[in-house]
């Protein structure tokens, strides 16, 4: 327990060096991209006298590293500003689409590493058969194919042509639903408690199936793939072979020891992947006109709203090393010898 302990509060302390990097990288990088934030908001035909105001109001008109140094003390206190489009503060609207699209990323990973595992220990116990060769025929196609024309495919067959699932955001119109944290599942399931109502839990579910189905189609195939080839590695040591010739079930060869020694590759790919889900949904999230992060940043691009661009990535940024921690944390539990490392 205190090795453990140990070994959390370490890789807590190298967080440190790793976040301030990214604070300090995201904001001189975002500094140097071309456009003026006061040109984009008063339009081309802005008069000098405004144009100047606004840079003043924005802090525009300081060097970067003075900027730089307040917007540093400003973070330590998760302040990011305020949005120059909307005038509310980065920190209020981050808070209120994150928990969307974290909503979609964990549905899509739990789809993801449920079924890629399974696909992963059938194609190594079933290797050089015609169960193996389509599953990772598959595998390849899941990960060539672009998760925007997936969305797009998705749309024009279930929505479109079958009309089972809506072609696009969190809850149905005609819900009278007020959100609680705005995690819509968890605040359905709630509803579902005190009221005995499951039509938003329900409604919530159907409108997440196909974004979910989308965005985890790649780390699916990933998921398989790297399953296979640990499982195959396994399968070959020597405790493996003993075991089966001391007559142990072969299911439990393979799930209680063959697949234990196999995770930890796995546990690696599938934290880096949800911090990748988490990064890369924006494109998902357009298609599905899902109210999150992405969609959110994209917007804030297109309008070179500097203080929403900066905070949103640095706050995927912080989710991302986070996920790096837990897995962290799986691995030493996995295999303690880590911890001593």
């Amino acid at each position: 327990m205190v090795d453990m302990i140990k070994f959390i509060l370490t890789r807590l302390a190298q967080l440190i060096p790793t976040l301030f990097g990214i604070i300090t990288l995201v904001f001189f990088v975002i500094a140097a991209i071309p456009g003026d934030p006061a040109q984009v908001m008063m339009g081309e035909r802005a008069n000098p006298e405004g144009l100047r105001k606004l840079r003043k109001e924005l802090a525009l008109d300081k060097p970067p590293h003075e900027r730089y140094l307040k917007y540093l003390g400003n973070v330590c206190h998760l302040d990011f500003g305020r949005s120059i489009v909307t005038g509310q503060k980065v920190t209020d609207e981050i808070m209120a689409r994150f928990p969307a699209t974290i909503e979609m990323s964990f549905f899509a990973m739990l789809f993801a590493v449920s079924l890629g595992i399974f696909i992963g220990v059938v194609s190594a116990t079933k290797k050089n058969t015609i169960i193996d060769y389509s599953s990772m025929v598959g595998a390849l196609v899941g990960v060539s194919m672009p998760v925007f024309w997936l969305a797009l495919v998705l749309i024009m067959i279930f929505s479109v042509g079958l009309d089972i699932f809506p072609t696009g955001g969190r809850m149905d119109l005609r819900c009278s639903f007020t959100p609680i944290t705005n995690f819509f599942i968890l605040d359905s399931i709630i509803y579902l408690f005190k009221k005995g109502n499951a039509s938003f839990l329900l409604s919530a579910l159907h409108h997440l199936i196909l974004p979910s189905l989308a965005l985890g189609s790649i780390p699916l195939a990933i998921i398989a793939r790297t399953t296979r080839s640990s499982m195959l590695e396994v399968l070959k040591q020597d405790y493996i072979k003993t075991a089966r010739a001391a007559g142990i079930p072969e299911r439990q060869v393979i799930f209680k020891y063959a697949l234990k020694n196999a995770l930890l590759p796995v546990i690696t790919i599938i934290g880096i992947q949800f911090g990748l889900l988490l990064a890369g949904a924006v494109l998902t999230e357009t298609i599905f006109s899902w109210p999150g992060i992405g969609k959110w940043l994209y917007h804030a691009i297109s309008a070179r709203d500097y203080p929403a661009v900066q905070g949103g990535i640095i706050m995927i940024s912080i989710v991302f090393v986070l996920i790096n921690l837990i897995v962290d944390i799986l691995y030493s539990v996995i295999n303690p010898k880590i911890r001593l490392k």
